[in-house]
């Protein structure tokens, strides 16, 4: 195990930039599987010329029918967009009970999904050299994201969890990247343990950025045994509950 001394380093700075909140009607071309139960859609409109999204773990609000007939508002995570193409890439997890895991399971081409935002970007900077990104489904499509827009040669360690290795995602990247993977049923997913176990098999060097994504309560676990076993300074640390059990 590393203990990070970066006590004596500027810490990075999380810089918050805000967008002109815009609601975009898009259009579905493409739906396919990354994985058994990975939906991936990709949407289409001029509209996403000026789409803004500067951090991978950008959030956008989507709005899909419920049964009752009115709206559902859901938050997803830009997985990629090409501002010149105008088109968005988003991942939904395939899980029963959701309306946006409902209307992904049944989208076509031709379909349609109304969007928001993102609202903002937290663009992070500063004297990284390496990077620990943590989390669990919900957050594979900013992970993926970060480790396929890092420079070339960048350092680069992911702790994620699945359900089995079928699950597993592969990233195009240049970066020098490290995958670590963790098999745990769904009904495990508020869990820590199994992300607990894991961390401590990985290093973890000075001058490491940490991002964690996942159910609330495992992320505020993970970011206390970072931060009070690891000696992980918190400016060092981004934790942030992407969905809560129940």
């Amino acid at each position: 195990m590393t203990v990070t001394d970066t006590t004596t380093i500027a810490p990075p700075e999380i810089r918050r930039v805000m967008h002109e909140l815009k609601r975009r009607d898009l259009t579905v071309v493409d739906v396919g599987r990354v994985t058994p139960h990975m939906i991936r859609i990709t949407l289409q409109d001029e509209s996403l010329r000026d789409f803004p999204s500067l951090s991978p773990d950008d959030h956008i609000k989507i709005f899909v029918p419920q049964g009752d007939g009115d709206m559902a508002r859901r938050d997803y995570t830009p997985r990629v967009f090409d501002r010149a193409a105008g088109t968005l890439v988003l991942d939904f997890v395939d899980h029963d009970g959701g309306p946006a895991a409902d209307w992904a399971r049944s989208a076509k081409p031709g379909d349609h999904l109304a969007i928001g935002g993102p609202k903002g970007s937290r663009v992070i900077t500063g004297d990284i050299r390496t990077w620990l990104l943590i989390g669990d489904e919900t957050a594979l499509p900013a992970i993926g994201r970060r480790v396929e827009e890092l420079d070339a040669g960048t350092p680069v360690t992911t702790l994620a969890a699945v359900i089995e290795a079928s699950e597993e995602q592969s990233f195009e990247t240049k970066a020098s990247y490290t995958p670590v993977w963790v098999h745990r049923p769904s009904e495990q997913a508020h869990e820590a343990e199994p992300f607990l176990r894991a961390l401590k098999t990985i290093q973890i060097a000075p001058q490491t950025f940490i991002w964690v994504a996942a159910e609330a309560c495992v992320a505020r676990s993970i970011r206390s045994v970072l931060e009070n076993e690891r000696g992980i300074s918190p400016q060092w640390i981004k934790a942030s509950g992407y969905w809560t059990k129940g």
